[in-house]
């Protein structure tokens, strides 16, 4: 059987420095400093970083892994995620979350951390300076950032079955967690193509590799299971947009796990679905609205994105029935992804206004469409360009999808919960648990470890190599029977 997907999110954030020297790396240090100042937390720990490991065990001449930054502001906060500072960007990378229902609301968390993270840092800029942060992919001017999933997968299932087989998936699931996007910023989109369903489609050159801003591949090898390396691997997904409805959120994540899942339990049948050139095919679904066009199957059959979305729910529905959803967040996670993806599937296939609620790239055309017949613009209008920004802009007050009516999933009370107190199905309980008890006493931490400073030597690094170990159900009475960080420790090796 399939393992269960633990899955999480790691984006990076637009910024944007008003009144400031236009330094981006300085901008985004001062944002989360100013937030993480006061806070318990702790420093990330580069033991384990590897990013150039490769899952085919060789990586491309000349292919260049992302670089590791221990310079830059890097911090573990109480709800078990990892808050830094990424290139030119500040990043936030959810804690391991059991499932996609959850995964939206830590992600939900996120977007409120940064809010704050705004705020505070309003405290200490110069009259007249303000930083402003944008949930989008690029910046209009032909550069992208990131909004990458992972996922949990068991390390026996072949690297390159997975490559062949997620590839369909990654190249159409788009038509429902596109984010959107005005016009095109690099040649290879095509001559005229004013909408595009994806921010990030256009970016993406190679069909696998490891690299992530050069040469962006669909499928990405980086092999840091960041678990136990014998049992799991992280599959680091980087082909997906950033979202702000959270239906489509929802559905990135868990019509991704399902199809994992069938991956590794061998149940995605027959015929194969893999296009016969996924570089052209992701773009070309990405420039139709329509959502008619048609891409190449290695089979020698045309299909539409939408087509091919149908026959991997199909296919889903059948390993539900017979494998049932424990793999996928248990029966009732599992059941609302089946049933969101068919209602989406059909709002898309009768009228996209349908589920302009659920889906970014169908909310975000509706308005910049209103808006054209308004004013009478041609879409190279810089003002929709300017509505496009706007509408990721997470300033309530300036936020355009901010007052569009989209369903939500989870509870404004659940989000703020989140700010601070990790999720209770994954090891991120431990983690989140221990600097909320014991800050002071742990000298940094990442995924896969925590390490605490007893005051006397040496330094005592506890593992955690197991994603589905650490619970409030494996731990919680544990922590609460220790008043310090040495019982905790002494508990832990057998000697309390």
């Amino acid at each position: 059987m399939a393992v269960p997907k633990v899955c999480g999110i790691e984006t990076e954030f637009g910024i944007q420095h008003l009144g400031g020297d236009g330094n981006p790396v300085a901008s985004s240090s001062l944002l989360v400093n100013a937030y993480v100042g006061g806070l318990a937390r702790a420093g990330w720990d580069f033991e384990d970083e590897q990013p150039g490991n490769d899952a085919r065990g060789f990586a491309r001449e000349g292919a260049l892994p992302p670089e590791v930054e221990t310079h830059l502001v890097n911090a573990v906060l109480t709800n078990g995620a990892r808050y830094y500072v990424d290139h030119a960007h500040p990043e936030y990378s959810t804690p391991e979350c059991p499932d996609a229902l959850e995964l939206v609301r830590y992600d939900r968390a996120g977007e409120e951390i940064l809010r704050r993270s705004m705020r505070a840092a309003a405290q200490v800029l110069p009259p007249g300076q303000r930083i402003v942060v944008y949930k989008n992919n690029s910046d209009g001017k032909g550069n992208s950032y990131g909004c990458h999933e992972n996922y949990l997968m068991d390390r026996a299932v072949p690297f390159s079955r997975i490559a062949r087989q997620v590839m369909a998936h990654f190249v159409t699931r788009q038509v429902f967690c596109g984010a959107g996007k005005v016009g095109t910023e690099t040649p290879q989109a095509g001559a005229d193509v004013p909408y595009q369903l994806s921010q990030r489609a256009e970016f993406f050159e190679e069909e696998v590799g490891l690299e992530t801003t050069l040469k962006r591949p669909i499928v990405n090898t980086r092999d840091e299971p960041h678990a136990d390396p014998q049992r799991y691997r992280r599959l680091h997904v980087i082909v997906g947009d950033a979202n702000l409805c959270e239906v489509a959120t929802f559905l990135k994540v868990g019509t991704t796990a399902f199809v994992l899942a069938m991956i590794e339990d061998e149940a995605l049948g027959s015929p194969e679905l893999v296009p016969a050139n996924p570089v052209q095919a992701i773009r070309q679904v990405a420039a139709d609205p329509s959502l008619r066009a048609t891409i190449d199957l290695t089979d020698g059959r045309r299909i539409s994105a939408l087509g091919v979305q149908w026959e991997l729910l199909e296919r889903a529905v059948k390993y539900a029935e017979d494998q049932g959803l424990g793999a996928v967040g248990g029966e009732a996670v599992g059941r609302d992804v089946l049933r969101r993806w068919e209602e989406v599937l059909h709002g898309l296939e009768t009228d996209p206004a349908e589920v302009a609620g659920q889906v970014d790239w169908c909310a975000k055309l509706q308005l910049i469409e209103a808006y054209r017949d308004r004013h009478g613009l041609d879409w190279d209008d810089q003002r929709l360009a300017a509505l496009d920004l706007q509408y990721h802009d997470l300033r309530p007050e300036r936020s355009l999808f901010q007052r569009l009516p989209t369903e939500h999933l989870v509870s404004e009370e659940a989000v703020l919960e989140a700010v601070g107190s990790p999720p209770r199905g994954t090891r991120a309980y431990f983690r989140g648990q221990c600097l909320a008890r014991w800050a002071s006493a742990i000298t940094s931490a990442n995924w896969d470890s925590l390490v605490f400073d007893l005051g006397t030597d040496p330094l005592r690094r506890v593992p955690m190599m197991d994603p589905l170990r650490g619970t409030a159900e494996h731990v919680g009475a544990l922590l609460d029977a220790c008043a310090t960080p040495a019982q905790l420790v002494a508990r832990l090796s057998g000697r309390g």
